[in-house]
């Protein structure tokens, strides 16, 4: 697994205090590393909490590791056991800022924004700048985006009669 591509997309609700702050408790958070000609290898967590400040434009989110589902058992235990290691590490968190945000120009039509922080994963920071869209609907904010990440950038190791299953750079 040389690459693994992270997708998110989050429904915002807006909930009210000192600060225009809005939060989920159901994003969602998948990642792929499939290549041709091998059976895929995705898993989903529905259950991602993301937090955005309308006024600054700052994020957190946080997954369980082991809130990840994969189409086999068996796949979700490798991943948990070998190389995510969730007992370890039980939680993935991304920290930053939606840069030039301001939630007066969102409409119901995609604007696209460039999200910049941290992701930790496996007990590794390590800094992201990615493209998101965003958009508002009903009171609520929409957000999805994707990145790249590295499994060895997170100190994940991969042995090599796997590699050749998993996605080339």
């Amino acid at each position: 697994m040389k690459k693994l591509t992270l997708l998110s997309v989050f429904l915002l609700f807006a909930g009210y205090a000192s600060a225009q702050k809005y939060s989920s408790k159901t994003g969602k958070l998948k990642f792929e590393a499939s290549v041709p000609l091998f059976e895929d290898i995705d898993a989903q967590d529905d259950t991602n909490v993301v937090i955005l400040n309308a006024d600054t434009g700052e994020m957190a989110s946080v997954s369980v590791v082991k809130n990840f589902h994969f189409k086999t058992k068996l796949m979700e235990e490798h991943f948990n056991e070998s190389y995510a290691e969730s007992a370890k590490f039980p939680k993935t968190t991304f920290k930053g800022k939606i840069i030039g945000f301001d939630k007066s120009k969102l409409t119901a039509s995609p604007q696209k924004y460039t999200v910049q922080g941290t992701l930790n994963f496996h007990g590794v920071d390590k800094a992201i700048t990615s493209a998101a869209s965003m958009y508002a609907k009903d009171g609520k904010i929409y957000m999805q985006g994707n990145f790249v990440a590295k499994p060895a950038d997170y100190k994940v190791t991969i042995p090599k009669v796997v590699t050749k299953k998993l996605l080339r750079m």
